[in-house]
């Protein structure tokens, strides 16, 4: 195959899709679909910058070599497959990358309606990715490593976010605000929204009584 050594920026790959996405979201909007306006639109906007972010951070630049430029080790040796035993920089990091997605799933999955479930989504997709970096190594001759302690903590982000989520709710306003992101048949439009209850609307029974006293 010869000495080969390229990169692929994320913008060449990842520029195109979010394009393709603005497009479809275009169309969808025109023809008035449920889910694409307002609040909803917002949220799909919210979601495909994330996704895109979460795809640049952990897969991109992808940098292809063969020949003299190769990585020579073993693919077996990309894999960590002991947690890191004390604290890393990047563990906060890997944590925080995924919290968006603990608050994200129930505003648009119906299945995603529990701690436990949001909590299985993320570590499959954290795990998705570990496995895409290894494959790429193997393909591509280069790529990251594949970190068992990756997905632990990035697991415990989403679990983060959907605790935050979950702890925002109970706010009347925050809570109606969410209503207006939540998509139609998600886990968190299924709720019934916070009413707030009026502050003095104890007020006139409580005078009565006193006035009776």
């Amino acid at each position: 195959m010869g000495d080969i050594n390229f990169e692929i920026g994320a913008p060449t790959v990842l520029g195109p899709l979010l394009a393709a996405f603005g497009v479809l979201m275009a169309v969808r909007l025109r023809q008035g679909r449920p889910g694409w306006r307002g609040g909803h639109a917002v949220t799909c906007l919210l979601a495909a910058g994330y996704a895109a972010g979460v795809l640049a951070l952990t897969l991109f630049p992808i940098v292809v070599t063969y020949g003299k430029y190769a990585n020579l080790m073993p693919w077996t040796s990309q894999i960590n497959w002991i947690p890191a035993p004390s604290p890393d920089p990047s563990i906060v990091a890997n944590v925080i990358l995924m919290v968006p997605l603990g608050m994200l799933l129930p505003l648009m999955s119906a299945r995603a309606g529990s701690k436990g479930r949001v909590t299985a989504v993320t570590a499959a997709v954290s795990l998705s990715i570990e496995l895409t970096q290894l494959l790429m190594y193997i393909v591509c001759n280069n790529a990251r490593l594949t970190d068992v302690t990756d997905l632990m903590v990035n697991t415990l982000g989403g679990l983060i976010g959907y605790v935050v989520l979950q702890g925002a709710a109970r706010v009347p306003a925050l809570a109606r605000l969410l209503h207006t992101l939540a998509l139609p048949g998600s886990a968190f439009a299924a709720r019934e929204p916070v009413v707030p209850r009026p502050a003095d609307a104890t007020r006139p029974a409580a005078e009565a009584t006193a006035a009776e006293s």
